[in-house]
């Protein structure tokens, strides 16, 4: 079993989950956080060892491109080389929510956070705790979902715990994730935006934002 942290977003003692965390990240180690939607898997996103051992465990190809949390909107700055109008229009209405947003990516980010598209998914989870994590740690972390490559997301730390056993690192339990619909995934690189990925936000939702929005 995977060794798990109960959090509580006023916790005194989340402090040592913030400790532990960033000696974990900084080994290489890989985390399962909460996330408005499922649990999801956590690694530095600049080590490529970390997230080689990241895409090994999920047992997913490396040409598929892997998403980021971010704190806040600031974060973004730290990995796309711009947020056109229309994602800051998206970001004010939709974040923290479902909402994975892609963007032009920085050059330095790693070919496998990417999948050699030159481009980088960023969302900033609904789940203030999490978001309290990257805040502290002051760098964005993968948040591809907890599962095997074609199983279910997780929504339980137990179950994540028993699916991954020691091969997740720690697991930071701060209650059920309500599962549902993934995050909705929109490509603003592109002119007019496309609708990549429906989600948790439909695109009726999206349109009275960006009305001129492509379907995939």
């Amino acid at each position: 079993m995977g060794r798990i942290f109960k959090w509580q977003d006023r916790d005194p003692e989340s402090s040592m989950a913030f400790v532990e965390s960033r000696r974990l990240l900084a080994a290489g180690g890989i985390l399962a956080l909460p996330t408005e939607t499922f649990y999801a898997l956590a690694v530095d996103p600049y080590q490529p060892g970390a997230l080689k051992r990241l895409f090994a465990l999920k047992g997913r190809a490396e040409e598929k491109p892997v998403l980021l949390l971010v704190a806040d909107r600031e974060m973004v700055r730290q990995v796309a080389l711009e947020a056109p109008e229309t994602a800051l229009r998206l970001m004010a209405r939709f974040w923290p929510g479902p909402l994975t947003l892609i963007l032009p990516a920085k050059s330095d980010l790693p070919g496998l956070v990417t999948g050699g598209t030159g481009t980088v998914g960023v969302r900033q989870p609904r789940q203030a705790v999490v978001c309290r994590l990257l805040a502290a740690l002051g760098l964005p972390l993968t948040g591809t979902s907890a599962n095997r490559a074609g199983g279910e997301p997780l929504t339980l730390a137990a179950d994540v715990a028993r699916e991954f056993g020691p091969e997740v690192d720690l697991i930071l339990d701060a209650g059920p994730c309500p599962g549902g619909l993934p995050s909705t995934i929109v490509d603003v690189t592109a002119t007019p935006p496309r609708l990549v990925r429906p989600g948790a936000i439909s695109k009726e939702e999206l349109a009275e934002i960006v009305p001129d929005l492509k379907e995939r």
